[in-house]
């Protein structure tokens, strides 16, 4: 039904994936960096993008996004809670520990509920797991099990804590909430880093 392609991206080695159908049509998950780069990836494979989803607006998950949309003539979605991240430099984390500030444009989409959403023939449930950044949500694609976790729950770790607005205990929750509940086969595919699935990070993952 789905497949799901990796292109790792930028100075934080972020994983920008893109979701494809059995028509060539395509959801652009975080493209953080490198935007010629990842158009040529598209274009070379003959995707047909559809819309770009944001996990969470730090600057490593933000920084290609508005030449990838424009190019590609899509709209973006972010959480409600993080539609400042685009456009602030501080909030996004790129004041400070880059050379250049990221500011985006603001999404054209944002989600300000949990749950089963559509966009085209593209199904799949969002939930809101914050700790690593206030919005943070995560995509999960019930029919074809497995999730785009973004910086919530990585192979053998979790995401960070320690940046503003961070929690350590409402991430952990949120990780138990709503992703242990999934099946051991559920794929997970994680901001950064290589894939994993929920059965292994249940069975040695230190952090849960």
């Amino acid at each position: 039904m789905y497949q799901v392609f990796r292109k790792v991206v930028g100075i934080a080695s972020e994983n920008t994936y893109v979701i494809v159908n059995e028509r060539n049509e395509a959801l652009i998950v975080d493209p953080g960096a490198q935007a010629e780069m990842l158009i040529k990836w598209i274009e070379d494979n003959q995707w047909q993008p559809q819309a770009v989803l944001l996990t969470h607006g730090h600057f490593d998950h933000i920084g290609a996004l508005d030449a990838v949309r424009q190019h590609f003539n899509v709209e973006a979605y972010i959480h409600q809670i993080e539609a400042d991240f685009l456009v602030n430099p501080v909030l996004n984390l790129s004041a400070g520990m880059l050379n250049q500030e990221v500011r985006q444009q603001p999404a054209q989409h944002l989600w300000n509920n949990t749950g089963l959403q559509k966009i085209g023939a593209f199904e799949f449930r969002i939930e809101l797991i914050p700790g690593h950044s206030p919005g943070h949500v995560v995509y999960i694609f019930e029919q074809a099990s497995f999730v785009i976790a973004g910086d919530t729950l990585f192979n053998g770790s979790i995401g960070r804590t320690d940046f503003y607005l961070g929690s350590l205990s409402t991430l952990l929750s949120g990780i138990r909430t709503h992703l242990m509940c999934l099946t051991d086969d559920f794929m997970v595919y994680p901001g950064h880093g290589e894939a994993t699935t929920i059965g292994k990070e249940r069975l040695s993952n230190l952090y849960l």
